[in-house]
């Protein structure tokens, strides 16, 4: 039986928040292997100006990624939806080894196959110093914040 991780497209509104919000719990936890059973084992990656292909390199990009972006908090938030496509926009909250803040900003685009995984993902991301006393996220998403807009 082939892997499979519903909600399964076409997406209609509610399964498309669906999957936004599991995709943010799941980079939440910061498990590189975790993240990684939500893509297909070819998925292709644009990630900035970096190119990932496959669990094997998700994994080490993510392990990579949270040793260098420190305390990460994301919110994810729908921009569009259509078949088995899903846009969204994000921020997150890191520092680095240094005690720096940073506020992430970014757009991605995902495409996912008949079983629910996610095949390809292209993600534009700029990153704003902040200090640590502009932070606004301080952890997974609590039960009032469902539907928040990002500002």
């Amino acid at each position: 039986m082939p892997e499979s991780r519903p909600p399964f497209p076409p997406f209609d509104e509610t399964t498309a928040r669906q999957k936004v919000q599991a995709a943010e719990d799941a980079w939440n936890s910061r498990d590189p292997h975790r993240v990684s059973l939500a893509y297909t084992p070819d998925s292709v990656w644009r990630n900035r100006d970096q190119f990932v292909t496959g669990r094997d390199e998700i994994v080490r990009f993510l392990t990579a990624k949270w040793e260098r972006e420190l305390d990460y908090v994301l919110r994810k938030s729908l921009w569009s939806f259509g078949g088995n496509r899903i846009a969204v926009r994000f921020q997150y909250e890191s520092h680095d080894a240094s005690g720096q803040w940073f506020r992430s900003y970014g757009n991605e685009l995902w495409e996912f196959d008949e079983n629910g995984l996610m095949r390809r993902r292209e993600a534009s991301i700029n990153d704003v110093p902040i200090a640590e006393s502009e932070r606004r996220l301080f952890g997974p998403r609590s039960g009032d914040e469902d539907d928040i807009p990002l500002r």
